[in-house]
């Protein structure tokens, strides 16, 4: 399975119903694997904590309670 699809599953499972209340609009960055996450305000900074705890894996980051973790553009007409 690919990282993106593992992330999700563990998000949806495990994160979503504690971080959501709390942290929505936030960004984790998530490894999987590990069953590792870091929460920041910032894309970067959660990506960031991730690689530097865990060196040599790669995070996904998701923004909490987002379907996607950047949204480009306005409305489509």
């Amino acid at each position: 399975m690919s990282l993106a699809v593992l992330a999700r599953e563990f998000y949806d499972s495990e994160l979503k119903a504690r971080l959501e209340p709390s942290h929505c609009g936030q960004f984790v960055a998530i490894i999987p694997q590990l069953r590792a996450f870091f929460v920041d305000c910032s894309f970067v900074a959660a990506a960031l904590a991730a690689r530097a705890a865990h060196p040599g894996q790669t995070p996904f980051v998701i923004r909490v309670g987002h379907d996607a973790a950047f949204h480009i553009g306005s409305a489509m007409r």
